[in-house]
């Protein structure tokens, strides 16, 4: 399958979602991460869904992270440059929706790439060998690619993973994980 056929299958799918099963299914990630062995370290990068698309919801991540004390970091992108702007989301941080739905910080402490530790991927599809399918703009590949080479990936779906996507570019980088509300995947 390549990747427009993939992100049509996903975009799809996730259509076919009730509220009560998006809702449902975004808590079932969240605790699926609580399990994992990531929470030792400092910066978690979270993005904040974008509601129209029926991304996961994030808040379940956010509140667990919180609680846990963590610095969490949320960006804002350029679509000029396809780049993103990581800021330290506090109490001060305020968040407008872009043109495109996207949740972003407007103002905030700058936080450097190579500081992030760990970075929950959105994504629409993922195929078994960790190859990650999102809007096509490359903004998280780029980003990925600028992280150091131990941050750990991962990626959060609702669905099981497509077997093989065909069209894998060099600059793709893979997930290390990705959580569905069943299960913890390993790459």
């Amino acid at each position: 399958m390549d990747k427009k056929e993939a992100r049509k299958k996903s975009k799809e799918e996730r259509q076919k979602l009730s509220f009560e099963q998006l809702e449902e299914k975004s808590l079932a990630i969240a605790n699926q991460l609580v399990k994992m062995d990531i929470w030792n370290k400092t910066y978690y990068h979270l993005f904040l869904p974008i509601e129209e698309q029926k991304e996961v919801n994030s808040e379940y991540i956010l509140n667990i992270l919180q609680a846990k004390d963590k610095e969490i970091v949320v960006s804002k992108s350029d679509f000029t440059t396809t780049s993103m702007t990581h800021f330290l989301l506090t109490d001060n941080t305020k968040i407008k929706k872009n043109e495109y739905n996207i949740p972003e910080p407007i103002n905030g402490l700058n936080v450097p790439t190579e500081m992030i530790d760990v970075v929950f991927v959105p994504l629409l599809t993922y195929d078994k060998l960790g190859n990650r399918v999102g809007y096509g703009k490359g903004f998280y590949d780029k980003f990925l690619s600028e992280c150091k080479p131990n941050v750990i990936k991962i990626g959060l779906s609702f669905f099981e993973p497509e077997d093989l996507i065909d069209d894998v570019f060099e600059n793709d980088v893979k997930l290390d994980y990705c959580v569905t509300d069943e299960k913890v995947i390993c790459f």
